[in-house]
This record gives structure tokens, sequence and C-alpha cells, in this order.
């Protein structure tokens, strides 16, 4: 009878371990999601426009035209490119006739003759526009007279650009190092002071200046708006209450608001006057640290989900436009911010505080309805990182619907990427921008930060092209274009590379020029408008203009073989509740990454077409030298400058280096997984092959590039944890297999020994621990009489087992997982050994240990085929395999703390065995919850990735750990809250029966 009870205990015991274990794996598969399907990714097919001779403008004997700065401006742009031209054909004349139109109206007509020319417009925007195109036909090479008997009408009306690199220093300091991941572009840090009289006016002028040239420079590509950062630094917040009530009498903040505007509202005065639309652009919540606590104080919190909330910030907008009235709206994004974004020592940053639909729609709701009232645009960015409720907005139709459908104010535009993700090559073209009954415009990027920000060749004319015919065959509301010229991820994270002002800029100034050129005709040939670019900027010499175009030809195959494993890439991948962009591999911007997740992940995507994947870093290498190969064809004479020469000959050779560095890494980590996908011997040559070129590839590099600013060595930190644990896979293995075989041997030394009742040394001490660990009930029996060596064996068998597994788990690279794991043990059998105090320990210690080495014999079962790697490699691709091992893992886990109940109840009885274990996870959870939560979660999280390369090492240094898998802050001391209360229940019920009574009586 009690065998029979005893069994059925068991037996419920097992089934509800493994029960939950599944439970717990079907949460974990849940919970990461990883799976791929296809995707539609536009095909690009590049070619060089045909050899056409270059056309020298006439010299303009007489222009005529209304005074104003802003025909004056347009009229001396034409002037200039005539005086830039390497000769004159004949002279002309133009006249500019200006109508009574608005400056919404951009039409003109070109009439005449080719040497009587004469601009008809409705208004002096349409008058500025046709002046300026004369100016680029000169600078391009093209005749003046090609539109001659046209009328001119952009097909969209806005085509806005960023602020540039206005205000920011080319310190090269600042980028040798190469590990500033800020967004902040630092621009005006040196014009605005900390303390009174917060601008520094010699800075200012020099940033003035840098802005005029960066306006007129605009105006003359065809741009008519422009986005600068700033918002909440203008406010004094006067509208609030009483004045006084966000900032008191006296605060700097509000000092620093009237200087900010008397110093920079002249400039953004400059260029509405001049023709751009100006915005002001802001992450919301925006916020300073009194106005954070004036919101926290009347709102109990950051309350963005009440309407009566924004009306704060509304006040704020009806300040800004009664003392800034040249500002002709605001531009705001809420998908991201933090102090990533912030300037350091700056009291004016970002919190990621609207994340749901209800929060969304209350701002929408009051401040278009702000911008109504005084008849401004607010421009509300969809761009969204997966964190929130609203994080798939900009990717996910029926999230954008649920956000914005309703709100259709004809002052409220929105702003998309075009792309479904971020600006990464490989996507499909964004479908949320063909629905939606809101007035849109359409984000590119010039500089592009995921593909080494501008510093490789990469011509997006077709791309670009593709989708601005889709978007406006799709949807009518389609009405402008943002072009990113200079702005987007870390500044000073990669090359040194500032508009107008450093670096081998003039290379992605072709996507800004083709980004205006398209919007305004979306029919225009991209080639044809590379090859003018190329005559601008380079040669106009036929010649060299087609080698240029030949090799801007080849380079978008460069960048999406370069920089992308085409077989993963192609395909929508989800993880974590997200989408992961199509790079990852370098995650981002320059980290090389190292992390299983992703590269396993990739492997298991590309499985199917491995060698293609691999191949596509030979056929961008292939690409790259197709174009050095034209570019140094070229005769240097020909050149505008021959330095610009030699910084495109540089720039390939960066980029060949880069991708031979690059390319030896995909194969070595695709190798590497195939080796633990298949175990083949002949893939782990392979592997070890590739990974000696990619030691000494990677070598060359940072010996050729680390260090320069301009052409710096990728960050390949990252990477390098990657191959330090990969070379100890092999190893670990083996020692896996051969603890594995001693802890098999030391059981059956036990059993046999038991069997034979032998004496045996030690055999004693390894029957103990399987009888205990398999049958807790018979702990008291099988240590009873062990003599002190036996006990010591007892003891340090698991002890040894469990922290040689560890070690081998984490490749003995991981002391922090090895602090937590170990610790945790310790403090567990402490509490326990406190709760028996005067009784004997060795029965429940045998339970414990017995069944501790049970567990740690599964564990060395999946270590030993191809180490951790081989481990973790499973845990991501194998959902079956993920799911056995959670499930099983976990029942044997809890089989330990159920053993050394089940033994600590024998002396002790039921409720307080129960009472000890619950203390002693209690105990657990307090200790280490509070010792995480004194150390930080996210730089635990941070440290503990970084050894074991779970995560991409980028994780941290861009968003946080946190963040990104959204882990509330205050977890450990949670944690360590429910510890402390498990730790009082169980000591509580642990405590002796007359004690307790006593206790109660009192």
């Amino acid at each position: 009878m009690k065998r029979t009870r005893r069994a059925v205990l068991v037996g419920v015991a097992l089934a509800a371990l493994l029960g939950l274990g599944a439970g717990l794996a079907v949460v974990v598969g849940d919970e990461l999601g990883i799976r791929s399907e296809p995707a539609d990714i536009p095909t690009e097919l590049l070619s060089a426009a045909p050899v056409v001779a270059t056309v020298s403008p006439p010299a303009f004997s007489r222009v005529t035209a209304p005074t104003s700065d802003r025909l004056d401006l347009a009229v001396a742009e034409l002037a200039d490119a005539v005086d830039d031209a390497p000769a004159t054909d004949g002279t002309a004349t133009l006249d500019v006739v200006v109508g009574e139109g608005g400056d919404d109206d951009e039409t003109y007509r070109l009439e005449g003759t080719p040497d009587a020319l004469r601009i008809v417009a409705a208004s002096q925007a349409g008058a500025a526009l046709g002046v300026y195109d004369l100016a680029a036909a000169v600078r391009d090479g093209r005749s003046v007279d090609e539109r001659l008997g046209e009328t001119v009408e952009s097909r969209l009306g806005l085509a806005m650009v960023d602020l540039g690199a206005v205000g920011v220093a080319a310190d090269e300091a600042a980028w040798v190092a190469g590990d500033d991941y800020s967004h902040n572009s630092k621009a005006f840090a040196d014009v605005i002071l900390a303390e009174a009289p917060y601008v520094d006016e010699a800075a200012l002028e020099v940033a003035r200046t840098e802005f005029e040239a960066y306006v007129q420079h605009a105006l003359a590509e065809g741009y008519n708006a422009i986005a600068i950062p700033g918002f909440v630094e203008y406010l004094t917040f006067s509208e609030v209450g009483d004045g006084h009530d966000v900032y008191a009498t006296g605060d700097p903040h509000a000092a620093r608001a009237l200087a900010m505007r008397e110093a920079f509202g002249p400039m953004w005065a400059y260029a509405h006057d001049l023709g751009l639309d100006v915005y002001l652009r802001t992450d919301m919540l925006t916020l300073t640290t009194p106005l954070e606590e004036y919101l926290t104080a009347r709102f109990g919190g950051l309350a963005t989900d009440d309407p009566e909330f924004w009306d704060v910030f509304a006040a704020g907008l009806d300040e800004l436009y009664a003392a800034m009235p040249y500002v002709d709206g605001v531009l705001i994004r809420i998908g991201e911010a933090g102090r990533v974004y912030d300037l350091p020592g700056w009291d004016y940053y970002s919190e990621l505080a609207v994340t749901t639909v209800e929060s969304v729609r209350a701002m929408l709701t009051a401040l278009t309805g702000q911008a109504e009232r005084v008849d401004r645009q607010l421009i509300f960015r969809s761009w969204s990182v997966g964190i929130g409720a609203v994080g798939d907005m900009h990717t996910d139709d029926d999230s954008y619907r649920a956000v914005l459908d309703g709100i259709d104010s004809d002052h409220l535009v929105v702003s998309t990427k075009y792309t479904l993700g971020d600006f990464y090559s490989h996507l499909p073209l964004n479908h949320t921008l063909e629905i939606g009954d809101q007035r849109r415009i359409v984000e590119f990027q010039s500089r592009r930060e995921f593909e080494n920000f501008g510093a490789f060749p990469n011509d997006l004319g077709v791309l670009t092209q593709k989708a601005l015919q889709t978007f406006l065959e799709a949807n009518p509301n389609v009405e402008g274009i943002w072009t990113w010229t200079q702005d987007g991820g870390p500044w000073r994270a990669g090359p040194l590379s500032l508009e107008l002002k450093a670096g081998f800029w003039q290379l992605y100034e072709l996507n800004t020029e083709l980004a205006v050129r398209l919007a305004r005709d979306p029919a225009a040939d991209p080639a044809a408008i590379t090859a003018d670019w190329a005559r601008r900027w380079f040669s106009d010499d036929p010649a060299t203009v087609r080698a240029i175009g030949e090799a801007m030809g080849d380079s978008r195959e460069a960048i999406t073989e370069g920089l992308y494993i085409g077989p993963y890439a192609d395909r929508r991948v989800f993880a974590i509740g997200l989408e992961p962009p199509p790079m990852m591999w370098i995650f981002e911007w320059d980290i090389v990454t190292g992390d299983s997740a992703v590269l396993d992940v990739i492997y298991e995507v590309s499985r199917n077409e491995l060698d293609e994947a691999i191949a596509g870093g030979e056929r961008a290498i292939a690409a790259v030298e197709r174009m050095r190969a034209a570019i140094e064809a070229t005769d240097a004479a020909t050149w505008r400058d021959p330095a610009l020469r030699v910084a495109f000959l540089d720039t390939l050779d960066y980029q060949a280096s880069t991708y031979a560095m690059l390319g030896d890494y995909r194969e070595m980590f695709l190798r590497q997984a195939q080796w633990h996908d298949t175990g083949s011997d002949a893939a782990y040559e392979q592997w070890d092959a590739a990974r000696r070129a990619f030691e000494a590839s990677a070598a060359s590099h940072a010996a050729q590039y680390a260090g320069d600013p301009y052409f710096p060595a990728y960050n390949l930190t990252a990477a390098q944890l990657g191959v330090d644990r990969a070379v100890r896979d092999a190893p670990m293995a083996w020692m896996a297999r051969i603890v594995l075989v001693l802890l098999a041997a030391w059981f059956g030394y036990g059993i046999a020994a038991g069997a034979a009742r032998a004496r045996w040394p030690g055999a004693r001490a390894a029957r103990a621990l399987w009888v205990a660990g398999t049958r807790p009930w018979r702990a008291a029996e099988v240590v009873a009489g062990l003599p002190r060596a036996e006990q010591v064996l007892v003891v340090g068998v698991p002890a040894v087992l469990i922290a040689a597994s560890r070690g081998i788990q984490t490749w003995f690279l991981a002391p922090s997982h090895l602090v937590v794991t170990l610790g945790a043990w310790l403090v567990f059998v402490l509490v326990l050994l406190l709760v028996l105090r005067r009784r004997s320990a060795w029965p429940v210690l045998a339970a414990l240990g017995g069944a501790a080495s049970l567990r740690v014999a599964l564990l060395l079962v999946v270590l030993a085929p191809t180490g951790p790697g081989g481990y973790w490699f499973d845990f991501w691709t194998n959902p079956l395999a993920r799911s056995a091992y959670i499930t099983i893992a976990f029942a044997a886990f809890g089989w330990v703390i159920v053993a050394g109940a089940w033994a600590l109840a024998i002396e002790l009885g039921a409720r307080r065995a129960l009472g000890g274990v619950v203390a002693a996870v209690g105990a657990v959870l307090a200790v280490f919850g509070a010792l995480i939560g004194a150390i930080g979660v996210e730089a635990a999280l941070t440290a503990w990735n970084d050894e074991m390369g779970l995560l991409p090492w980028g994780l941290s240094r861009i968003l946080g750990i946190t963040v990104y898998l959204d882990i509330p802050v205050d977890t450990a001391w949670v944690a360590a809250a429910a510890g402390a209360v498990l730790v009082v229940v169980g000591m509580l019920l642990a405590l002796p029966g007359r004690r307790r009574r006593a206790v109660a009586t009192t």
C-alpha cells in the first residue's frame, strides 16, 4: 500500500512537472515566434545613360525679373552656374514674368526663343523654380532651352529636406573612436551655452553662414521645405496657467527659450522668406525636467491617453506660432525616443511614452485641432520600432487604420518611409502608403545609414522611381517627399561625411538629386539624372561621364549582395513579436554581430540555398572590381577636380576591403551553423578554413582603416566575441562527452556496488546519490553511517558536476552566468540547512545532489554533439527539439526541488518541508533580484549577453535590451520583493509546531 501510494505520488509529481514544462515550452515558443515568409522585393535594373555631349550655356546678356529676395537669389544662382561653366556658347536674354498667384502654385511655362527666353509663372514660387531649373540645366551640362514651349508642373507639391550638416563640427577626433552611437547630431553644440547669455554670438554667425549656404543649395535643387530639429527649446509655456506653472519665475529654461528664439528665429525666417516652408521636428514626448514634474503633478504621471494632457503641448504650439510666425508647422515622431537621441548634459530630452492607440489618437486630435485654429500643418510620422500597441503601425495596415481612421483634418499630413521597415534594401515597398484618407508624404534617405552611411556608391534612382510610381498610382493623397540628405542613425559611428562640408559627400548627393527630380517628374529617366549628377560634380567629358554611369550601374548589386545575405534578406522574418531587418548580421550600421540568435536564424532561413548565400559575397566583390576598373580607366585630366577621382578610387578600395572581410565572415558563420546542424566533418573543416581567412582579412581591414575618420574599419567586437566562442565549441563538446561518461560511470559504479553489496571506495556515496536522487524517501536510509570521505563525495561530486556543466555550457567565458547559477544553488542549500538546524542534513543533501546530477546529465547530453553553439542552434532553429528540451529540463529541475522537499519532509514533516523549500526559493529571488536591481537590469542583461553572445551585442548600445524586449526596469526589484514575501511565508510555515502556536497566540 505504501509503495503504491508512493508510486502514485511520483507519477503525479512527474506528470505535473512535465505538464508545466510543456506549458513553459509553448510560452517560450510563442514569445520567440520565429518564422519567415516570402517577401515581394522590388527588382532594380540599373544602366548607364547613353553618351551625350555636354552643352555649353549661353552667356546671359540681360535678365529681367521682379525684385524680391526670392527671385534675386534664383537669378544669382543662374549667374553663378554660368560663371562656373567651363565655357559658354553665344548669348541669350531672360525675362521673368510673375502673376498674382499663391505660393502653393509652382507651375511655370518656358516661352520665347533659344536666345530670348521667357519664364511665365502665376507666382513667385513658380518663377523662382523656373530660374533654378535653368541654373540646374547649366550645371548638369544640358541645354537651357530643352523645355522651350512646355508648361512645367511638379507632380508632387512638397519636397522637404532635413537640416543637412548645418551646425555640425567636422571634428575628426570625434569620429576616430567610432563607438559613439548617439543619434544626436550635436548641431549648434558650440552655439548653445549652458549658462546666460545661452548663445555664443561668434559661433552663431558661423552657423548662420552655413545655414544660408545650405538653404540656397536646397532651393537650387528644387526643394521647397525644411525640417529642423527642435521644439520645446523655444517654449516658455507662457500660455499654461498663469504663465509660470511650468517654469517658475527665474527658471533658466524660460530665459534660454527667449534667447533661442532671438538667435535662431532670423535663420528660420530667412529660409521661410526665400521659399522653404519651415517645420520644427521633435519626438513625443519631448520634455524638460520642470515640464515633466509639472505634468506628473497635474496628471499623476505622463498620462498620454488623457486629452487634457495634450492641451499643455497645444498651448506650447500657440505660443510658438505667435512668437515665430515664420514656422509653418511641426513634425512629430512617437516611434523612437530616449537618451540615445538626446544631447548629454542638456535638459531637453525625450521619452517613449506615446505607445497606445488611445494616446496617439488623443495627441493627434488635440494637435490637429490646434493646427486648424492657427492655420498651420501637423506632420505625423508613422515610423515605429515595434514597441507598444502601435509599434507596427508603420508596416501593418490594420494598426495604421486603428490609429488614424477618422482623423481626417486637412491640416494633418502623415509621413511614412517608403520601405516596409527602415531604410534597408531587400524590403518590400510600404503598402501602408497605399491606404488611408490622410494627406501623405514619402520619406527617402540619401546617406543610407545601414549601407555604410553613403560611403559606398549607391544609386537609388530606379528604386525611388518604382516606389513613387507605385504609391501615386495607388493613393491620390500622396503629395510630397521628405529627403533625409544627411540625417539618420548615429552621426559619429561611421564615415565622416558632412554635406557641403567634409568627406566624399558628393557620392550620396546623387540620391538627394534623384529624389527631388523624380518627385517632380516620376517618369524621368533615373540614368539620365545620374549622368547629370556626374557632369555637375565630376566631369563634362562624355567618356568619363559614361564610365561613372557604368560604375553606378553596378553599385546596387554591390550593396545588395555585399551587405545582405540574399536568401535571408529576401524573406520577411518575425521574432519576439518584432520584424527584424533584412540585414541583421550587421546589427546595426557598422557592428558585425556575433550572436547565435541572429546568425543561426539566418542560416536556418538560408539552409536550402547555402551556396547561393555564400556566393553573394563573391558577386559583390566582383561588382566592386568592375566599378573600380571603370573609374580607374578614366583620364584624371578630364575630371573637374582630380582629387574627387582619387576619392572615388579610395572609396572603392575601402569597399573592396570591407567586402573581403564580410565575405569571409559570412562563410565562416554559415559553415559553423551547418556543422551544428549536420555534425559534418566537412562542414567543420570549411568553417575552420573560413575562420582563418576571416581572421586574416579582418586584421588587414583593421590595419588599413582603424582610426581613419573618413574610411573607418567596421566594428568587429561582437564578431570576435562570436569567434571566441565558436573555436571552443568542439573542445566543449569533448568535455561534455567526457563528463557525461564519468557521470554515467559514477552512477553505474554505485549501482553495481549496491547490487554486489561491495564496499568499494566511494561506491556508497555514488549509490546514495543515485538512490536519493531517484527515490528521495530512501535518502535517510542510504546516507546512514556514511564515513566522512563518502559524505564529502555526496556534496562534492554534484557541486563539481554543476560547476563543470555550467562552465561548459558557457564556454567558460561567462562569469556572471556562473555567479548567478552557482550562487543561487548555494543560497538555496544554505536556507534548507538553516531550516534543518540540528537535524541531519545528509538525506536532503543527497536527494538534492542526486537529482541535480540527473539534471546535469540531461544538459551534458545536449552539449555533447557540437558544444554550446549546437545547444543554442537547436534552441533558435528547431522548435520541436527546443520544446522537448524545455519540457524535460523543467521537469528535471522541478524534480530537484521535489526530491529535496521529499527528503526534508521525512525529517521535518510535510508542512515544515514545504515552508523550507518556499523560503529557499524566495531567498534566491530576493538575493539575486536585489543584486540585479542594484546593478540595473539593463546593465546586468548587457553584461550577461556580452558574455553569452545570444542576442545582438549592439542591442544595448542602440535601444537597450530592456526597451527592445519591453522589460520593465523595475523587474528585478519586483522579483526581490516577491522573494522576500516568500521567505517570510516559508519561514512561518517552517516553524516548529509549538513555537508556531506561541507566535499565533502572541
